[in-house]
Order: C-alpha cells, then structure tokens, then sequence
C-alpha cells in the first residue's frame, strides 16, 4: 500500500489521492487533467496546420467575363457553354464568400451544373480549366464505376475522397472544391418495365447522389473503397462543394427530336430551319429529355443548370489545333524544340487532319490521335539524329496516315 500511495503524475506531480485516473506508462505515469490539456494542446496544433496548409487555396474569385475571357483562351466555340459556366461557378463562391448579415433571412441555394454534349467537345476541359483559375479543389471522378452501397463497386462518397487527395487532405479547402462527375449518362435507369433484377449501378447509384449534391454531412473512408466498421471516417459537409456532372447522352437527339416536332409537313414549313435544327438538336435539350433519357427526377431537381456543348464543325477543329494555348501543334513544336528540331507543318495538313478527324467523329480528341500516327515515326526517329528540321507536307503526311491503323477504321 505505500507503494501504491507513492504514485504520482509525471507531468504535473500530482499524487494518487489527487486525482481521480492514474493513467500507467512504462516509465511514468499520468492523470486524467494531464491528458485534457494534451487533448487541447493537439487540437490547437492541427487547427493551427489546417490555416496554414489551405493558405495555398486562397480563392481567386473572378467576374464572369473574366472567366469566360480565360475559358476562350483554351477551348475553342461553346461560347453558350462558357456563358452559363461562368455564371454559375460566379453565383456559387459568391455565395460561398459572403458575410452573412445578422437581419438576412434569405439563403441562397447552390446550383450544381449538368453538361450535355458530344465526346471530344470539351466538357472535362471547360471543368479542369474554370478549377484552375479560381484556385480550388478539383476532382475527376467517372461514374461507371459507382454501385449502390453493399455491392460490388465503389460507394459515391470516394469520389469525395479523390477531392481529398487532390487538396492533401485539407478538409477546409475540400469542403469549397469541385467534382466533375463524367459519364453521368451511364448510370441512367436501364427501363421503366420492373425487373426481377436491381438496378444497382443506375438508379441506385443515383438515389446515393441525391443528398450529397443537395449539401449534407458525409462520412469518408480517407483511402477510398468500401467503408468498414474498423476504419476511421472523415466527415466533409458537402454544401459549398459544386458538383458538375458531364455526359454524352447518346440518343438524346431522338428524344428532343420528337419533343420539336423536327419532321413537319406543309405548305409553310421552313425546311432550311428544320435542316439547322437536325444538324444540332442538343441546343434545345432540357430536364424534361434528359427525364426521358434515365435521370430520376430528383437527381435532376438538384441539378437545376443545364448546358450543352456544340458538336466540333471544321473550322472549330482547325481552330482547335492550332489557336488555344495548348494547342496541339504548340504542344508538338514544343517536344520537337526539346531536342532542337524545328516543326513546320503545311496548312493543308491542318486542313487533312480535319478532313479525318470528321470522318471518324472523334471531335477534338481524334485530331490528336490522327497527329500521333503522322508523327510517330518522326518522333522516333530525329531524337540523337543530326536532323535540325521536320517539314510535314501533305503527301508525308498522308503516306504515313496510310500506314497506320487507323486508316483501317470503318467509318459508320
């Protein structure tokens, strides 16, 4: 007993009878008052760490036209797109930003975006380009691989888990980021006959999105997968994250089709008109046809802007390889010039790729594709040669697009 008597805190030297826990060590000891302290002392420290680390997200908020000003320098058209982007992501750090007045009984709700338009037309670019001028948070994340919870797949909440990374785990600036959800339209409902079978990678996975996009409190596992009782959650509030949702929405043409009537008849029927609106029948899209594609329409209600991209004509695509600031042929000269060879291309290449480019409906991602295939062999070749110029012409470049596999492809 005066061994047990003798015990005492080795922090605060506190004895045994002056504390209510003796919390035992190896070597020492400590009491339950210590340990609130400690408990203090840390939690200062991280808040301390989580200012310092999201000083690197300072939000650069930005007027709508000067968002679309920046937009216009690396994607090329889609200037209603750009217009209603901008608007929007303006609109919701505005939101974000504001002091909130003591006597302001007004809450202003965000608008999460939905993006329709062909592939290759620029819908994760327009998202990547907007996040990297306002300095935010930014994710990727593709729907297909997103199941209802309990089944094979991912759960919805690790796409905020992707966020997380993108930031190094800074809660604060992840709570203000952005996630471009790409593919929305493949996990629109299979049909409306029921089926002895569930539908746990369409409707259910968006019955799992409905509260994350409208704002709510979510537990995420930090490394992503299935959440297990044993791991430790984060828990993010998804209020302030804007969520923009991409797709193409193959067949969405033929609903909006019959919905304008594009097959009229008659004596005052303007055929010049209908020839327009077959050619782009996206620009009339709205929650009513994306309902009718798959969409539940909760999902689509807390979704409330939607835009859709242009198909890419040929002149956009001509434009595409050359004007923005990432352009291809720029990106080309560029990995030519790091080994000190010059790049000159002749215009009616340009005007070549496009050609194929059109053919194969690619849009923008098929310029590259094609110009991979003319220059690959160059690009081969030239490094650690004593060759100081390229000069691609027209029967160059076709003679190698011949060779190539992709000359094989069978245009529908």
């Amino acid at each position: 007993m005066a061994k047990q008597s003798n015990l005492h805190c080795s922090f605060c030297g506190r004895s045994r009878d002056e504390v209510k826990i003796l919390i035992a060590g190896q070597e020492g000891h400590i009491c339950e008052n210590c340990v609130e302290h400690a408990q203090e002392i840390i939690m200062q420290e991280l808040q301390v760490r989580d200012e310092t680390r999201t000083t690197q997200y300072k939000f650069n908020i930005r007027k709508p036209v000067e968002i679309k000003n920046h937009l216009d320098q690396y994607v090329i058209g889609q200037d209603d797109a750009k217009k209603i982007l901008s608007v929007a992501v303006y609109n919701h750090y505005k939101r974000i930003t504001r002091k909130q007045q003591p006597a302001d009984d007004v809450e202003i709700e965000k608008s999460n975006i939905i993006m329709v338009g062909e592939t290759g037309t620029g819908k994760t670019l327009l998202a990547k380009t907007i996040a990297k001028l306002l300095n935010v948070p930014f994710a990727i994340v593709d729907a297909t691989v997103f199941t209802e919870a309990g089944y094979v797949g991912e759960d919805v909440e690790s796409m905020l888990t992707r966020l997380l990374q993108a930031c190094n785990y800074d809660i604060a600036a992840a709570e203000k980021g952005i996630v471009f959800i790409d593919e929305i339209d493949k996990i629109a409902r299979k049909g409306d006959n029921p089926s002895i079978t569930r539908d746990v990678s369409g409707e259910g996975v968006q019955q799992g999105l409905l509260k994350m996009l409208e704002g709510t409190e979510v537990l995420v596992p930090p490394q992503g997968g299935r959440k297990h009782p044993e791991q430790k959650m984060i828990r993010i509030n998804t209020t302030n994250i804007l969520f923009i949702c991409g797709g193409a929405f193959d067949g969405v043409d033929k609903i909006i089709a019959r919905r304008i009537n594009t097959n009229a008849i008659g004596f005052n029927v303007n055929k010049e008109d209908q020839e327009q609106q077959r050619k782009n029948l996206l620009q009339y899209v709205n929650a009513q046809d994306i309902r009718a594609f798959g969409l539940i329409p909760e999902l689509l209600g807390r979704l409330p802007v939607i835009t859709y991209l242009n198909p890419l004509d040929a002149s956009t695509l001509r434009d595409i390889l050359t004007e923005p600031k990432n352009s291809l042929m720029k990106q080309y000269t560029r990995l030519f010039e790091m080994e000190g060879i010059k790049l000159l291309i002749d215009e009616d290449v340009l005007d070549f790729m496009v050609q194929k480019a059109l053919e194969f409906k690619l849009g923008a991602r098929g310029l590259r594709s094609i110009c991979e295939h003319i220059l690959t062999d160059a690009m081969f070749e030239l490094p650690g040669s004593n060759k100081k110029e390229l000069h691609v012409t027209l029967e160059y470049a076709t003679k190698k697009f011949e060779k190539s596999k992709l000359n094989k492809l069978k245009v529908a």
